[in-house]
Formats: C-alpha cells, structure tokens, sequence
C-alpha cells in the first residue's frame, strides 16, 4: 500500500491573521486555495462597495497565497468566481479583474452570483486549484 499523501497547510504573515483558516492546502504537487477575499493586512474589508475594487485585493491576496505554497497564477489549473450580486454586470466586473490578473493564461472557471459572502461587506472571492512546478514561485 503506498503511503498517505501528507498534507501540509499553508499560512502567510503577508496575508490578515483573523481569518481562522489556512490559506492553502498543499497535498503532493497541488495547492487547493481558500477563497481569498478583499481583506488588507489588518482584516478590514477594503473597497467597500465596488466590485472591481474587491476584486483587485482579492487577486493581490491570491497571488500571496499561492506564493507562499510555491504557485503563482500562471499555475492554476481552475478557479471559482464568487460575487454576492443578482446583477450580471457586476458578475462581468469582477471577472473583468480576475481575467486581467490572469493575463494569457486562461484557466478554466465558474463565475457564481451568490446571496452572501462571509466578511462584512465582502462582494468577492476566488478560490483556486493550482499545481505546483520546479521554480514556480
């Protein structure tokens, strides 16, 4: 029987310490990303309000995360979108951001309009499966 893949969980100082979770999970090669958020390095939510503003934190801290797990965008091998809005513009508006963020490099990705996300005044989240490389990072 091979062994159990070990696990190792991923937190960062560059990223709030207020969220009671780790940022990454690394098993073998792969890194599963939380959701990452518009929160600052204080956990506030910053760009209250507009979308493409939190979605422009949110791929700032998702590019930390995958970092400190040895990725980088141009690792990832899927995303999910979330934005809490009924309006599909404002669907449009953040995935405006997070396609830009990701350049030539084009993932596959679901963009879900959802009720609520879990911060106050959080509009936007993204999650990420990236796999790991020699010299990603």
């Amino acid at each position: 029987m091979p062994p159990e893949p070990e696990i190792t969980l991923i937190r960062t100082e560059r990223l709030t310490a207020k969220a009671p979770y780790a940022y990454a999970a690394v098993v073998g090669d792969l890194v599963f990303t939380a959701g990452a958020c518009p929160l600052d390095a204080d956990g506030r939510t910053v760009a209250v309000g507009d979308v493409a503003g939190q979605a422009r934190q949110v791929m700032a801290n998702l590019e930390t995360a995958l970092r400190a797990a040895g990725a980088q965008l141009t690792d990832v091998v899927k995303t999910t979108v979330y934005v809490a809005s009924t309006r599909q513009s404002d669907l449009v508006a953040a995935w405006d951001v997070v396609h830009a963020a990701f350049g030539a490099h084009e993932p596959p990705s679901t963009l879900l309009g959802v009720t609520v996300l879990g911060y106050d005044d959080q509009l936007v989240e993204v999650e990420a499966v990236a796999l790991r490389r020699p010299g990603s990072a």
